[in-house]
């Protein structure tokens, strides 16, 4: 199953899951998506407010309304992910995030088919990063005693985007219950994704940013963005 987590509060950006570009809210960009791969059984707004119903009726797909107490700011991924499973039964699950509109239904479609390759238990996408890297003052993937090294010629950071987070139900179900946590848990597998699908919607700013994006590409249909 695709499960599209919607909750109706977020602190930084309100309602930023209902924010119109090109007059369609941000997430119907990524029920389209998910539509478009054609690889899942079901497609499910997971939200705690009813008007996430009436995007799931236009577009055809399936609601699941949360309890309230999943929907508060203190609740963890694990969950609202857990409580889904617990009402709707399915081997895979997956988190299409909707604040990462510019996820293409091929890239999504490659992240699901790794998953089921290396028969992992979790994975969450990643950007991967080619620059002189610092934490706490210190290098990460430099020496600062040696030759300045050439960005392409670094070992890659890898960053979590959380565009795509899947998982094996049956076991997310049983760590969940051993550990109250299953998020990174069994073999774990993470995918690079495009700095596209990375794009984040958190603030203000990120959605100017995916405007401007989806708008342009929209005027211009020539220009290809999502390679």
């Amino acid at each position: 199953f695709a499960m599209i987590p919607a909750r109706i509060g977020s602190q930084r950006l309100k309602k930023k899951n209902l924010a119109l570009i090109n007059n369609k809210p941000l997430i119907e960009y990524v029920i389209d998506s998910s539509k478009k791969t054609k690889i899942f059984d079901k497609i499910y707004i997971n939200s705690d407010d009813q008007i996430f119903k009436k995007i799931a009726l236009k577009n055809n797909v399936s609601f699941y309304l949360r309890n309230k107490k999943i929907g508060s700011s203190k609740i963890k991924s694990d969950d609202v992910v857990y409580d889904f499973l617990k009402n709707n039964k399915c081997d895979i699950i997956v988190w299409v995030n909707p604040i990462a509109p510019l996820q293409e239904p091929k890239e999504i479609k490659k992240v699901i088919y790794y998953f089921i390759k290396n028969k992992l238990n979790s994975l969450i996408t990643t950007n991967q990063l080619k620059n002189h890297s610092i934490y706490k003052q210190k290098p990460l993937n430099f020496k600062i005693n040696e030759r300045f090294a050439k960005t392409q010629d670094l070992e890659p950071l890898e960053i979590m985007v959380y565009s795509i987070m899947m998982w094996n139900a049956n076991t997310f179900i049983k760590s969940y219950k051993k550990n109250k946590k299953a998020i990174l848990h069994g073999k774990i597998g993470f995918y690079p994704v495009s700095k596209f699908s990375g794009i984040i919607v958190k603030d203000k700013l990120d959605l100017e940013i995916v405007s401007t994006i989806l708008k342009t590409s929209k005027i211009n249909k020539k220009i290809r963005y999502f390679k």
